[in-house]
């Protein structure tokens, strides 16, 4: 009887031991998406973890007219020392930690600057996908996508208003 009972707790501590495995994966999952803010002066492009375990990221992929590259520099035409960027490859992955965000593209426009070159800047990365793939400390595959077209809403609506404007 008393190997029997013995038995019965050994199997009851594996299962235990598997629910606690089973809830620590499910609580410390991490829930990445993809933000863009588009302030007046600053344009951006964020991967933002808001879930409870880190997120991470093994590779970018940036696809603009059915072509692939790792980097976003390959996409734009913009100058180099305009903007801030990150670069994720096969060597160097990154870590978001839970409730921070890793910066894939972000600039912040001078006062100088006007409108049209802030519009040229967001008509280039309207034309873009972001596709991100990830895991997390479980070794669970994470994958993100999101196409950029959120920056062209303001230069349609411009576009509109000139071709609408009284004198044009």
């Amino acid at each position: 009887m008393a190997i029997i009972i013995s038995i019965l707790a050994l199997l009851a501590t594996f299962y235990q031991l598997h629910l606690q495995r089973m809830h620590n994966e499910k609580s410390l999952k991490p829930l990445g998406q993809i933000d863009l803010p588009d302030y007046k002066k600053q344009v951006a492009v964020h991967i933002r973890n808001n879930g409870l375990g880190p997120l991470i990221i093994d590779r970018l992929t940036f696809v603009k007219d059915g072509q692939q590259y790792s980097s976003i520099d390959d996409c734009l035409h913009l100058d180099l020392k305009s903007y801030m960027r990150m670069a994720v490859s096969d060597t160097m992955k990154r870590v978001v930690l839970p409730n921070t965000h890793l910066v894939v593209f972000e600039t912040q426009f001078e006062d100088h600057e006007n409108e049209i070159e802030i519009d040229q800047a967001r008509k280039q990365l309207a034309s873009i996908t972001l596709k991100v793939e990830g895991r997390d400390i479980y070794d669970n595959k994470i994958m993100l996508e999101r196409d950029l077209q959120w920056f062209a809403r303001n230069i349609q609506e411009k576009a509109i208003e000139q071709k609408f404007t009284p004198g044009n």
